[in-house]
């Protein structure tokens, strides 16, 4: 029997009815005779809402305890979602970062994960239960309460996948992928299929916000094939592994408003992209600061604002 990880980002838990369509997505799986292990955020904007009435309080809190504060929001959605399948008929047990064995160093609001002891939550897969795990959070060497900082359930997804040797772990969000562009700014932008861990890496390191930086290495280190799909439709989504295609632009990103970064594997030798780059900044009187060229990204500064126009222009001829 498969043991599938899944992840459910924030929005994809906003509310009890969306919390009915992330319910069934776990029960197709699980009647699909799979063991399922699901990591979830905090609903909707519920971790900014509780920093913002933290500071309230203080302008200073404690580290330790807005940890302990930040990792209410992911218990109160595995124990909602834990309910919701329980009353479907499908045993589901929920467990805190720390009822899960991951085991995380000492530091507070952007902890690293150093181990998972991964006895409980194998204990209820042998009885037939679906596990809800709260993401974003562990414990440390004083039983105290850390948080994995921003997309921390992404990493603790990833991680929770490598230490029980998962079949596949499945990132769930409302986005169905990755794109070439920004699909709200660039309306020709297509879903890319599959893509490679460095690939992937190189999209998040430039402000793609798909996946966190730091489960996506966890995820090359174990090889573990990530899929990133949408939470409100059945639509394919994109694929991260190890595959190596030469050659490829894959995505191209704006940061900010003066860099622009194209994606691909062997983007180093693919001449022929590297000389329409070239003509496109001429044709636009684009000024280059500065021009960065590794295995999988060509990264650009630029002292003009770069409008959505040009990275529109960018995309036309290059993907």
């Amino acid at each position: 029997m498969d043991t599938i990880v899944l992840k459910f980002g924030g929005s994809s838990v906003a509310s009890n009815e969306r919390l009915e369509m992330v319910a069934q997505k776990i029960i197709d799986l699980y009647d699909q005779n799979n063991n399922i292990v699901v990591i979830v955020s905090a609903q909707g904007k519920t971790t900014d809402k509780l920093i913002s009435e933290s500071q309230e309080l203080s302008k200073d809190p404690s580290d330790r305890e807005l940890d302990v504060l930040l990792s209410a929001g992911e218990q109160i959605s595995m124990a909602k979602l834990s309910i919701l399948l329980n009353e479907q008929g499908y045993p589901a047990v929920s467990l805190t970062g720390w009822q899960s064995g991951i085991f995380t160093n000492n530091t507070n609001q952007n902890a690293i994960i150093e181990n998972i002891d991964t006895t409980r939550i194998e204990n209820e897969l042998k009885d037939k239960k679906i596990v809800v795990i709260a993401g974003f959070q562990g414990f440390n060497e004083n039983l105290d309460i850390t948080t994995l900082g921003r997309g921390g359930s992404d990493t603790t997804a990833i991680a929770v996948a490598a230490a029980l040797k998962a079949k596949n772990c499945y990132i769930f969000s409302d986005v169905e992928g990755v794109y070439s562009a920004d699909p709200n700014v660039i309306k020709s932008a297509k879903k890319i299929p599959a893509l490679s861990y460095d690939e992937m890496l190189a999209l998040s390191s430039e402000g793609a916000s798909v996946l966190h930086n730091r489960s996506i290495e966890i995820g090359e280190k174990f090889n573990i094939p990530i899929i990133t799909k949408s939470s409100f439709n059945k639509e394919a989504g994109s694929v991260i592994s190890d595959i190596i295609e030469e050659n490829t632009i894959k995505s191209i990103i704006k940061k900010d408003i003066s860099r622009i970064s194209i994606v691909g594997n062997g983007i180093i030798r693919n001449t022929n992209a590297l000389k329409r780059i070239i003509e496109l900044i001429e044709e636009n009187k684009l000024q280059m600061l500065n021009l960065e060229v590794s295995e999988t990204k060509i990264s650009i500064d630029f002292k003009n604002t770069v409008t959505d126009e040009i990275l529109e222009k960018f995309h036309s001829i290059l993907l």
